[in-house]
């Protein structure tokens, strides 16, 4: 595999991703001191700023690491990592169980939003003469769809800590969310054990597609 082609697809996903996890992480932050909690803001978490977010690891080295070899192995980029969460204190908001709900919602919204405005980018972007330019940021929009769509969707897993696991738990019974809860602890592992056997995929790529299907066709996009 190129290894210029493969710079040019880190460079092309670079701002995107930063965009998307800078995003998700500050809209968690903004609505939780919306509904009382002011932990993140206490600690300058609701911040645009990628460094307050970014985890050296799960941000840069994962992605890039696993950018590189899916390229290499099967010449497609595949991009999984993650942020440092935006620390928040369910039991400062005024209603913990029902406010979860929506400071847990925030952050795919946050990411439908983001999507949103790429595809927006992209609709500009074509409009536009052709130049040095244009191609980069079409490239740019594309990913930077792709990369929210499956944020969002990867998010909404009903699965503790991601945040459908917490807004099953707002939604969920007293009894059964108190439960549910309890697999926090082993909630990355077992998405980590769902990713590598490949059932992960097998349960978010439909969705992932079906959202991407509908606001290509939406916004009249052919990507």
């Amino acid at each position: 595999m190129d290894l210029d082609i493969i710079v040019q697809g880190i460079a092309i996903y670079a701002l995107p991703v930063i965009f998307a996890i800078t995003l998700h992480e500050a809209a968690h932050g903004y609505v939780a001191k919306h509904f009382g909690d002011f932990t993140a803001y206490n600690q300058g978490r609701i911040s645009l700023n990628p460094s307050k977010h970014i985890d050296p690891v799960g941000t840069i080295l994962v992605p890039i690491t696993l950018f590189f070899i899916s390229k290499i192995t099967v010449g497609a980029g595949f991009l999984f990592g993650w942020a440092k969460p935006v620390p928040v204190n369910f039991a400062n908001l005024r209603r913990p169980k029902q406010d979860m709900l929506w400071v847990a919602a925030a952050g795919p919204g946050a990411n439908l939003l983001m999507a949103i405005f790429w595809a927006v980018v992209i609709k500009v972007a074509m409009t536009i003469s052709p130049g040095d330019f244009t191609k980069p940021i079409l490239l740019m929009g594309i990913a930077g769809i792709e990369i929210n769509i499956i944020l969002m969707v990867l998010n909404l897993l009903p699965l503790p800590p991601l945040d459908g696991g917490r807004i099953a738990v707002s939604l969920l019974p007293h009894r059964l969310a108190y439960h549910f809860a309890k697999i926090e602890p082993y909630g990355f592992m077992i998405l980590l054990a769902l990713l590598i056997s490949g059932l992960l995929g097998a349960l978010i790529w439909p969705l992932i597609t079906f959202v991407k299907s509908i606001m290509v066709s939406f916004f009249g996009l052919y990507v």
